[in-house]
C-alpha cells in the first residue's frame, strides 16, 4: 500500500464509519458501476482482432490507477469487474435498447439513494466527494479492503478501516 493511498484511505474512513452506511455502499457502487457500463456494452468492435465493447476500455484506465494504489485490492476488484462487466453483456444481448436505458436508470436511482440515504441517515454526515472528489474512486476500493478484511486478509487495511477497541470505548 502506497503512502498516498493510505492518506486517502484514512480520509474516507472518517466519512464512512456506520455498518450500514457501509452495507448502503456496496449496493450503491455495484449498482452504479454497472449502471455506467451498461450503456457502453451496446457499442462493440474488433480491436486487434479481439472483440470488445466500449465499456471495457472505459474501465481499463481506472482499474489501471485501482491496482497502483493497490496491487491486491486492485486483483479483486478486477474479478467484481470482469464479473460485472460480464452481466452488462449479457444483459444488453437479452433485452431491448429500451429495456437497457429502463434498467440503466433504475440502477442509477437506487444507487445514488442508497449511497444518498446511508450518509444522510446512518452517517448523519455529507458524502466524502463534497469535501474530496478523488473520493469517487475510492469507494470501490474501501468495500474492496472492507472483503479483505472480513475473509481475514490485510491486517494493514484494518487498522486504518476498523477503530480499535479502546478508541471506541474513550468516544462514548
Amino acid at each position: 500500500m502506497n503512502s498516498y493511498f493510505r492518506r486517502q484511505l484514512t480520509d474516507y474512513v472518517e466519512y464512512h464509519r456506520d455498518p450500514w452506511n457501509c452495507a448502503m455502499h456496496v449496493f450503491g457502487i455495484v449498482f452504479l458501476f454497472l449502471a455506467a457500463v451498461l450503456p457502453l456494452s451496446l457499442w462493440s468492435f474488433t480491436l486487434f482482432g479481439v472483440e470488445v465493447n466500449a465499456a471495457v476500455l472505459a474501465v481499463l484506465p481506472v482499474l489501471f490507477y485501482w491496482f497502483l494504489l493497490d496491487l491486491a485490492l486492485g486483483a479483486g476488484i478486477f474479478c467484481g469487474a470482469v464479473a460485472l462487466l460480464s452481466a452488462a453483456s449479457w444483459i444488453v444481448s437479452h433485452v431491448t435498447t429500451a429495456g437497457m436505458w429502463s434498467l440503466t436508470a433504475v440502477l442509477i436511482v437506487v444507487g445514488v439513494a442508497s449511497q444518498t440515504i446511508g450518509h444522510q441517515v446512518f452517517e448523519r454526515r455529507k458524502p466524502s466527494m463534497a469535501d474530496h472528489p478523488t473520493h469517487l474512486l475510492l469507494g470501490p476500493m474501501f468495500v474492496m479492503a472492507k472483503l479483505f478484511i472480513a475473509f481475514g486478509f490485510r491486517h494493514d487495511l484494518a487498522s486504518i478501516i476498523q477503530p480499535s477497541q479502546d478508541s471506541l470505548s474513550y468516544s462514548q
